[in-house]
């Protein structure tokens, strides 16, 4: 097969404002000859199939190219086959003729069984019914499985199957619902869950979606990756829900698209270098362009919140211009004074105090120092992500008065934020864990941790997920050995090794720790996540800090578990270390 990937976009994406199909092609594709005659093929199947005429994108990179084209909501698969067939026709790719499948090297034989796809795949009644909630302002989301008209505690939902009667849509829709969605490369679940707690602060139900699972009022409904459409998706049909905060990731932008549209605010926190080499993102601006494909899913009138520290965001976020907020650490930034010359909000820190200004007026939210979140003002990722947090709140309708409230109290308790820059004071140890999972996300971890070693050592756990590029993996280690620590430990991160071998990302970081300077006996390899933080846990003697990056739900809540006990103990170093199980009952909120 001449390409790795073709999927559905079932919603607004990097692409396209509406659904459509996406192939990840070979180096084929970078004959231009080619890619016309792609485009040809598709245009003249769905102008066989009855389709409306296509739009098209296609893109060259290093490893090939990206072909993408718009299709009906009701003929995605279709449409894969269409481009699947379309790309190989091209390419004169010979393969043996599956059944059910259009036959490459006969065409007439290949449309008959691309119009039999379509006719078993369309569903007349379903587009009908979309077309009207569109013209009544129904908010609707249709997956596989499910359609639903309204959103929360005005949510109906029928099977995709069972298209109810046009009339439901005769009465008047529901008032609209606070809706925010939250992308960037760091701080994502963080500015989550500190917008959920906002909406909460303000007596909405607030049910939010992220990388540890579906919440609802804070509480875990279900444990999972869903930052995804199919997050956004449950998040919405809770028939509880009052306001939404939905992080929405590189991956699922990717593959799928958004999963609603709607939304009040679009969060964008940063965009930094990682998983390059998938889905044709090889460069920071591919990143930005689609992490700023959040646009897509506001409501008319809806805004971009962006960060005025972030050069990528500065150069592809003045496209939005008119409907764009910006926030900072920093109050005197020169993008947030042009944005509050032209009578737009913004949100920054002057004096020690952020401060969050709209419509002409200030707000004062607080001394940064006072936020548990800024870890004494120490944590400048933090401190953006209050700020953007803050002016996403204030965007979404939530009033000052519980903005200031959650900021002056979020991150006091580890259950605020797990995860995520959580620290623990020993009698002579100091122990840090959080998500660093890229370079720019571990300079900012082991800054505050080298911050805190005055003459003690520094540790620090390392492992990285299997699909990014070794370049990357290689990046990550270099990011650690900058910081000069006295031991790394390397592991896998299970479930995450994407096709590769056990050991092999350790082994990746270990050469080149040792070619950046580590000497070897200061790197030791322990492939399980918890394994590898009792083992630092034994090495810690007096003044040591410990930077624990951990990633999994379960080994990140068993860790959590571990140094809860030992403080509660009174543990201190040389101590044998509780001997807890490795599941708890509650994987994520524990």
């Amino acid at each position: 097969m001449r390409f790795t990937d073709s999927r559905r976009l079932t919603g607004p994406n990097v692409y396209f404002a509406v659904c459509g199909v996406v192939l990840e092609a070979f180096e084929e594709a970078h004959d231009q000859a080619r890619l016309a005659a792609w485009r040809d093929l598709v245009g003249q199947t769905a102008q066989a199939l009855r389709w409306p005429a296509p739009d098209y994108h296609s893109k060259r990179h290093p490893k090939g190219a990206t072909l993408a084209f718009t299709a009906p909501l009701d003929q995605l698969y279709t449409a894969v086959e269409v481009n699947d067939w379309a790309w190989l026709s091209v390419i004169g790719q010979a393969m043996l003729h599956a059944p059910g499948h259009p036959s490459v090297t006969d065409r007439a034989s290949a449309l008959k069984t691309l119009q039999c796809l379509a006719r078993a795949e369309r569903q007349p009644d379903l587009m009908a019914f979309i077309d009207k909630a569109a013209a009544a302002h129904w908010p609707v989301l249709v997956d596989d499985d499910l359609l639903s008209i309204g959103y929360g505690e005005h949510v109906k939902v029928w099977p995709r199957h069972a298209v109810p009667e046009l009339s439901v849509l005769d009465a008047p829709p529901p008032p609209r619902m606070p809706i925010a969605l939250v992308t960037g490369s760091n701080g994502k679940t963080t500015s989550v869950r500190l917008l959920s707690a906002m909406a909460r602060a303000n007596g909405l139900a607030c049910g939010h979606s992220c990388t540890d699972g579906l919440f609802f009022n804070g509480e875990l409904v279900e444990a999972d990756d869903y930052s995804g459409p199919g997050g956004a998706r449950a998040t919405l049909r809770h028939p509880q829900v009052q306001a939404a905060v939905l992080e929405t990731a590189r991956g699922g932008l990717l593959r799928r698209g958004l999963g609603c549209s709607g939304a009040d605010v679009a969060l964008v926190t940063n965009i930094s270098e990682d998983h390059f080499g998938e889905y044709g993102v090889f460069t920071l601006d591919d990143l930005a362009q689609v992490k700023l494909s959040v646009s897509r899913g506001l409501r008319p009138g809806g805004w971009l919140a962006l960060n005025a520290a972030d050069p990528m965001l500065l150069k592809h976020g003045a496209v939005h211009a008119g409907n764009t907020a910006w926030f900072a650490a920093d109050w005197h930034d020169a993008q947030l004074q042009r944005t509050l010359a032209a009578g737009l909000p913004v949100c920054g820190v002057s004096n020690g105090r952020l401060r969050l200004d709209a419509a002409g007026h200030m707000h004062d939210l607080g001394a940064i120092d006072d936020m548990p979140l800024s870890f004494r003002s120490m944590a400048r990722y933090n401190i953006e992500n209050m700020a953007g947090a803050a002016l996403t709140a204030l965007l979404m309708g939530l009033p000052a008065a519980a903005i200031a409230q959650t900021l002056a109290r979020f991150g006091s308790s580890h259950d605020d934020n797990p995860g995520r820059l959580q620290s623990w004071r020993f009698a002579d140890v100091q122990v840090f864990m959080d998500y660093a999972h890229n370079p720019e996300g571990m300079q900012g971890f082991l800054a505050i941790a080298r911050a805190f070693t005055g003459s003690g050592r520094l540790a620090v756990l390392l492992g990285q997920a299997g699909n990014r590029e070794n370049a990357d993996i290689r990046k990550l280690a270099a990011a650690v050995a900058a910081f000069h620590p006295d031991l790394a430990v390397l592991k896998d991160m299970a479930g995450y090794e994407r096709g590769r071998e056990v050991g092999e990302v350790p082994g990746i970081l270990r050469d080149e720790l040792l070619r950046c300077g580590m000497p070897d006996a200061a790197i030791r390899v322990c492939l399980d996540e918890v394994q590898a933080v009792r083992s630092i846990l034994e090495w810690a003697q007096a003044g040591d800090v410990l930077a624990l990056p951990v990633h999994g739900l379960k080994e990140r809540a068993a860790v959590q578990n571990l140094l809860d006990a030992m403080q509660a103990q009174g543990w201190r170093s040389g101590q044998a270390l509780p001997e807890l199980p490795l599941e708890p009952e509650n994987p994520v909120d524990a």
